[in-house]
């Protein structure tokens, strides 16, 4: 199969034809095999309704339905699961994205061996004050702190290798980073192309301004996880045998202070100082042995109710 596309979806029942209309002209005039998984992310709207008159009408429309919402990564992932194609495509439902796009999308994979391949919207149709500042500060710190040099890594129009989806694993709000955990997992191959944006259509967008505060503190958990999520005692460890050491010097030398008489041990503030940074840590070092024992041992973390599926 050429082509998987995964649409994550949340109350988007008026756009869905549209969009589907749209894609299977694509694919027709360019004679791509191709599935279509649609994650319906806990919808109130009737939108599974539609997915399943679509997979009804043409099987290459797969669904899968979310009991209640868990969220834009969440769906991704689950998405990734089902995939078979050789290139992955992800887009988003509300018509902002454009299906055209595709086909370039699926030629730089194929022809220039990129790992994933980043839509920019260089224009954009959003509101500058909410989004558009936002966002470019948001990738500017992005591009700095993961020297991932794309000018906007939360575009939902993303084409990627096989390899990549199957090898990543996308959690929590972490959707927005993909391109980071893809560089860590070990595809460095990472381009980008301009893309159309549209106007919304049909609906309300689903994300608020909490998504950029969210967004940094996700930023953060990736690039400790990367960094140190294997062995967290390399973190914890180090600088608890900083604090420690800082700590036990410094009681030595208001011991010695108190010796010669020159302190009242219990009437000085650096003792009081000593016996926190060694308190510190150690309870940094035993924040770093708990850290190994429990790291990356969860088996609930991606595990989601489905209701139903197709």
């Amino acid at each position: 199969m050429d082509i998987s596309i995964v649409v994550p979806l949340y109350n988007e029942a008026e756009s869905l034809p549209h969009l589907a209309d749209w894609i299977d002209k694509v694919m027709r005039e360019h004679g791509f095999s191709y599935e279509v998984v649609m994650v319906d992310d806990g919808s109130k709207d009737g939108s599974w309704g539609v997915i399943e008159r679509l997979h009804a009408e043409n099987p290459c429309y797969r669904g899968i339905k979310f009991r209640r919402n868990y969220g834009k990564s969440a769906a991704l992932n689950t998405g990734f699961n089902a995939v078979q194609g050789d290139v992955v495509i992800t887009m988003d439902a509300d018509l902002q994205d454009s299906p055209d796009e595709i086909p370039e999308l699926y030629r730089m994979i194929k022809e220039e061996g990129y790992d994933l391949v980043s839509g920019w919207k260089k224009v954009r149709y959003d509101s500058k004050l909410a989004k558009n500042i936002p966002s470019k500060f948001f990738n500017w710190t992005t591009r700095k702190m993961s020297g991932i040099y794309l000018h906007d890594f939360n575009c939902g129009l993303k084409a990627y290798r096989h390899d990549v989806v199957k090898s990543i694993e996308v959690y929590g709000e972490m959707h927005r980073f993909i391109p980071v955990i893809a560089k860590w997992a070990g595809f460095g191959k990472i381009g980008e192309k301009v893309v159309q944006h549209r106007k919304r259509e049909f609906g309300v967008t689903k994300f608020g301004m909490n998504r950029f505060i969210n967004g940094y503190l996700d930023l953060m958990s990736i690039m400790f996880m990367s960094k140190f999520g294997k062995q967290p005692m390399h973190f914890f460890g180090a600088v608890g045998t900083m604090s420690g050491l800082f700590g036990m010097i410094s009681l030595v030398v208001v011991v010695m202070l108190r010796l010669t008489g020159r302190i009242a041990l219990t009437k000085s503030v650096w003792f009081y100082l000593s016996m926190l940074f060694v308190v510190l840590g150690v309870m940094l070092f035993l924040a770093g042995f708990i850290g190994e024992l429990v790291c990356r041992n969860s088996t609930t973390r991606n595990q989601y109710l489905i209701e139903k599926e197709l």
